[in-house]
């Protein structure tokens, strides 16, 4: 079997079922192993000899990928039980495959299989999200059914983590989501007056500031912010614990993970959320406050009055129920990611990594459907 497009030579000598001897001549490199390595398989499968011998003695070139090939070839040797011998190496060939790592070669590239196309791919991919919408909708179904025990037996409730976890979402994200709520309030204030200012209609960016934070904006940043803090916090927490073990420790002393574990939390975020959320409404107003002060000529009770005005009842409620709904995606996704954790340090890592994002994107799609009802509600 020549093949000079190829730079190398394959040579067989001896009959099926006998002893077989490959002379390889050429080069055997990483830019052609494919070719060669797909041919000595085929001579394994259509001879099945009873011994195999590879000559080596006409290889021009011997880089680390033609080392791999060889090795592979005698671990698939090995396989089916055919004794194999490779002759005349030099003494640079022999260092070259001394210097493999075989442990490797199980998932080394020679392993690997053709690429799928765009159709697998695609098909791939929707049972992947296929699969983990099922087991969200599994954690889902327990964690309603753990809220729903603990509602009926009150005392049974960690109301000692509860806070705990209500301190840590809640308390301690106060100073940031301050700052990045009267931020936001400062900069929305402020290019919007650039455009008001043309028309005289410098009192108008106070309502334009409270509504936009109090319907959309606090819920929505509040929601983000923990999500990054509390839901990577929670999932990586629940993650070192299935990594430890300590999630099978507590089956086995009979209690229920999801009750014991994420019931807690879940009640600490439906508590923290909306009150982080008027929170940031708040200061949002006050950053809009001080831009309407120092550039608008605007005094502090004209601007606070012309936003009580912009403000109903309605939108403050609507504000907080979606906090509520936000809290409740955050912290169930979250221990779902927690619970799902494979083994090892990464796979908690990913977890974290996969709590925010999927927290991110419901929180999302939630507010894009509370926007359409709220529309027609109103």
């Amino acid at each position: 079997m020549k093949h000079p497009d190829q730079n190398y030579t394959i040579r067989v000598e001896g009959e099926k079922r006998q002893s077989v001897t490959l002379h390889l001549s050429g080069d055997l490199v990483t830019e052609n192993i494919d070719r060669p390595m797909a041919e000595i398989k085929s001579v394994l499968d259509d001879y099945t000899p009873s011994q195999l011998t590879i000559d080596l003695s006409g290889i021009d070139t011997l880089d680390s990928a033609g080392a791999m090939a060889l090795a592979k070839t005698e671990d698939d040797a090995t396989t089916r039980s055919i004794p194999l011998k490779i002759v005349n190496m030099t003494p640079r060939m022999k260092n070259m495959m001394g210097l493999l790592n075989r442990k490797a070669l199980a998932e080394n590239y020679l392993d690997h299989e053709p690429n799928p196309g765009t159709l697998d791919r695609m098909t791939n991919v929707f049972l992947d999200i296929y699969n983990d919408f099922n087991r969200v909708m599994i954690f889902v179904g327990e964690l309603l059914s753990a809220m729903l025990y603990s509602i009926l037996h009150p005392l049974s409730i960690r109301w000692g983590d509860s806070l705990l976890y209500i301190k840590r979402a809640g308390v301690d994200g106060l100073p940031i989501l301050g700052l990045i709520s009267f931020l936001i309030g400062l900069i929305i204030a402020f290019m919007s007056s650039l455009q008001l200012k043309q028309f005289g209609a410098n009192i108008y960016v106070a309502s334009f500031l409270a509504i936009a934070v109090v319907r959309e904006l606090g819920p929505i940043m509040t929601a983000i912010l923990v999500a990054g803090r509390s839901g990577s916090a929670f999932a990586a927490e629940i993650g070192t614990m299935k990594v430890n073990e300590e999630i099978d420790a507590l089956v086995v002393m009979g209690f229920d993970p999801v009750r014991f574990i994420a019931v807690p939390k879940v009640i600490a975020a439906m508590v923290a959320v909306p009150l982080l959320t008027l929170y940031a409404d708040l200061f949002g107003v006050l950053g809009g406050l001080v831009v309407g002060v120092t550039g608008l000529d605007l005094t502090p009770y004209t601007y606070i009055q012309q936003t009580i005005k912009s403000i109903a009842t309605f939108d403050i409620i609507s504000g907080i129920v979606k906090a509520l709904v936000f809290a409740v995606l955050i912290s169930g996704i979250s221990c779902q990611r927690g619970f799902e954790t494979g083994e090892g340090a990464e796979a908690v890592g990913i977890s974290a990594t996969s709590a925010v994002v999927s927290s991110i994107f419901l929180i999302i799609v939630a507010d894009s459907i509370f926007a359409i009802v709220i529309h027609y509600i109103r």
